[in-house]
């Protein structure tokens, strides 16, 4: 099994930051957290940095009518009252999964979702029924707005993989677009069809998977057609609407906050340039890109953190911390 690792280069620039940022003060805080986060976060928990500066979760269950919600709450949103220094910043974080079939209790969700906590956030992890059942269903935002109603606002929004899409499109809905502060993408998709025919072509044994999860879908002979060829231009009309309700890029212009974008260059699930059609379709948003290889698809890649890369996630990782106003 591959060992996940921070390539030396990139781990002596994170230490760097670990060791100045303090000078600066509690406002640095954003900033440590930040490198640490990535320490930890790309070594799969090898390198526990932000578990070494803070203090363990807790986690319990959040009642949100029809979900499934766990809540995990860092020491900054537990402690009232607030820091002065975070007044403005987004406490509330809804982490929404990707194709998991244990939903909210996936244990590398659960790892990312105490990290989260530790960096400061209270952090509500829905489960997704159709993600879990491995379908791609419109009704999937529902949870995720569900939660974000019921977390304070401002809130940060974070899509994982295909969660991404239901994260996004949750962030554009106007029940609740005005809550959503900061909105993170990490290897997630911006059209249901360009990844339907990335599945088929590149990756026939997910397109299957897929197949055989959806069986009301595959009772459409044009589905059926397009799984055995490879060929999505014969899909129905019904089919066609389906992919589109489910397309991130279509509604993204309804994003009211600030979004963020991370893609590995070399991810095998879902192509890289799933994210830059998500960023060309968002560019009246200004959207922050990290296109990188120290990431493989959700997870940290072997050897491949060069320091450019690391600088591009450190930035993103302060800015979701910090939130919209401690941007650089």
């Amino acid at each position: 099994m591959r060992e996940p690792e921070v390539a030396r280069p990139a781990l002596l620039v994170l230490l760097a930051l670990l060791l100045v940022v303090p000078l600066l003060g509690r406002a640095g805080w954003p900033s440590v957290a930040g490198a640490a986060f990535l320490l930890e976060f790309l070594s799969e928990g090898r390198v526990p940095a932000l578990s070494a500066l803070t203090r363990p979760p807790s986690v319990r269950p959040l009642a949100v009518p029809g979900v499934a919600v766990d809540l995990y709450t860092g020491a900054e949103c537990a402690r009232p009252p607030r820091d002065p220094t975070w007044a403005g910043r987004p406490c509330s974080l809804v982490l929404v999964h990707g194709l998991a079939p244990a939903g909210k209790n996936d244990p590398r969700l659960r790892r990312a979702a105490r990290l989260l906590a530790r960096a400061g956030f209270a952090v509500a992890v829905p489960t997704v029924a159709g993600l879990a059942r491995f379908r791609l269903d419109p009704d999937d935002v529902e949870p995720v707005v569900r939660t974000l109603q019921a977390m304070p606002p401002p809130a940060t929004l974070v899509g994982i993989s295909v969660g991404a899409g239901p994260a996004l499109l949750a962030a554009a809905d106007p029940r609740v677009s005005d809550r959503v502060a900061v909105v993170l993408s990490l290897g997630g998709y911006a059209s249901a069809s360009a990844l339907a025919r990335f599945y088929l072509s590149a990756r026939p044994d997910l397109a299957r998977r897929f197949a055989d999860a959806n069986p009301a879908l595959m009772a459409d002979p044009t589905a059926r057609r397009a799984v055995a060829t490879g060929d999505l231009a014969g899909l129905s009309p019904e089919l066609r609407r389906r992919l589109d309700a489910v397309s991130p890029e279509r509604v993204v212009d309804g994003i009211r906050g600030r979004l963020l974008v991370v893609h590995g260059r070399d991810d095998p699930l879902v192509p890289f340039t799933e994210s830059l059609r998500l960023v060309d379709a968002a560019r009246a948003l200004h959207p922050r890109l990290a296109l990188v290889g120290a990431i493989g698809h959700v997870e940290g890649a072997s050897g491949r953190g060069r320091p450019a890369d690391l600088l591009r996630l450190w930035l993103i990782a302060r800015e979701l911390i910090a939130g919209p106003a401690g941007a650089f």
